[in-house]
């Protein structure tokens, strides 16, 4: 399924870039507006190129599923997540979208609802727009 992408934030080279998904952008921007300095944090983890799997890591259930990430929020608290969709434009900049927001996750396995929004996260395509180009 192909959807749309708003992007957020660039690296400074250009060659990474986090896009919220256009259908949710007002819901995730909300929450990142709530929890900003969280949001902030995680999305310089993602610009930067860190390793932080505690704050950001794939969401590796299925072969189909590798593409799909989490932003991890208040991890043993509310547990929020936002999943994500990663892949390389073809102009080669790596981008992460930022799809569906998750609160309050309660177990630590995936249960079948959690299951079936990263099945369908890993089926979606983007079309990568500019912020004021909407």
């Amino acid at each position: 399924m192909r959807r749309k992408a708003i992007i957020i934030r660039k690296s400074s080279d250009g060659k990474r870039c986090v896009c919220v998904d256009a259908e949710n952008f007002e819901t995730i921007l909300a929450y990142a507006k709530l929890h900003q300095k969280k949001f902030n944090h995680v999305v310089g983890i993602i610009l930067n190129q860190l390793r932080v799997p505690d704050l950001y890591d794939k969401e590796n259930i299925n072969k189909k599923a590798k593409s799909v990430t989490a932003m991890k929020f208040f991890k043993g608290r509310s547990n929020d997540r936002i999943y994500c969709k990663e892949f390389t434009q073809d102009d080669k900049t790596f981008t992460v979208v930022a799809v569906e927001l998750f609160e309050k996750k309660k177990t630590q396995k995936n249960s079948p609802k959690t299951t079936h929004i990263i099945n369908k996260i890993s089926n979606y395509e983007y079309e990568i727009i500019e912020r004021n180009a909407q």
